[in-house]
């Protein structure tokens, strides 16, 4: 299958099935029934404890992980959506607003609790979550299809803010697990752990992770729309640090 039919395969089973609740439908991430369950068995996972930061996406699923976080005092960072600014993060640090732990979980919330900061400004992540449409056991995963994710870890792992040993995982639904192979491409992004509402799957993945920006798999539609590859570009032909293909 390929994965725009693996999508198509999930949105229809979760509406099938009744287990997907608002926001939901096609080209989201999947609004999961279970989600806040899955937080919370996250939450007893080692390396949830030890993370101090934590890079969350912001989808509707993994809001309840963004708001455990913050009600435990990590830092969280979200992307912009669609990475549509220089400053193309959102640090939402629970030490500068309080109490408002579950309005800043929201994207509106981290917009107006959070900073906005540019790569270079983060600090060192200690875990990513991200979200997926589906997944598979050996690691691989499918997202909506805009490859941000994949793009946000590139930037970051180009930037020293992920490393090689920084844990990826995903909290999904049951029906998002998949028996059908998954193709992965260099720049797709693998994740460690798969979280469901009832169980935490070690998947020992079988996919390398991305090293960077691929830039020779980037359109120049995708590249112009985004200011900070814009930037990086035009700082390369200009003299200057040229993109890494990798």
């Amino acid at each position: 299958m390929t994965k725009a039919e693996i999508r198509q395969k999930v949105w229809r089973t979760i509406e099938r099935e009744g287990i997907g609740r608002f926001p939901f439908g096609p080209g989201r991430i999947p609004n999961f029934v279970g989600a806040e369950q899955a937080a919370l068995l996250l939450r007893e996972m080692a390396v949830w404890r030890r993370a101090l930061v934590v890079k969350v996406n912001p989808d509707a699923p993994q809001r309840p992980v963004r708001r455990l976080a913050l009600q435990e005092g990590k830092i969280v960072y979200l992307a912009v959506p669609r990475l549509r600014s220089e400053k193309c993060f959102i640090e939402i640090d629970p030490q500068r607003f309080g109490g408002r732990a579950t309005a800043a979980a929201s994207v509106a919330g981290a917009c107006r609790w959070g900073r906005p900061v540019s790569p270079r400004e983060m600090r060192p992540i200690d875990l990513v979550v991200c979200g997926s449409v589906g997944v598979a056991r050996d690691g691989a995963r499918v997202g909506k299809g805009g490859g941000f994710c994949d793009l946000e870890y590139g930037i970051l792992r180009e930037e020293g803010k992920v490393r090689e040993s920084t844990p990826i995982l995903t909290t999904v639904h049951p029906a998002q697990i998949l028996g059908e192979r998954i193709a992965m491409l260099p720049h797709d992004l693998p994740v460690d752990f798969l979280v469901t509402p009832t169980e935490v799957i070690a998947t020992r993945p079988a996919h390398p992770r991305p090293r960077g920006i691929y830039w020779d798999l980037l359109r120049a539609l995708k590249i112009n729309a985004i200011p900070l590859l814009r930037k990086r570009l035009k700082r390369g032909a200009s003299g200057g640090s040229s993109p890494r293909r990798l």
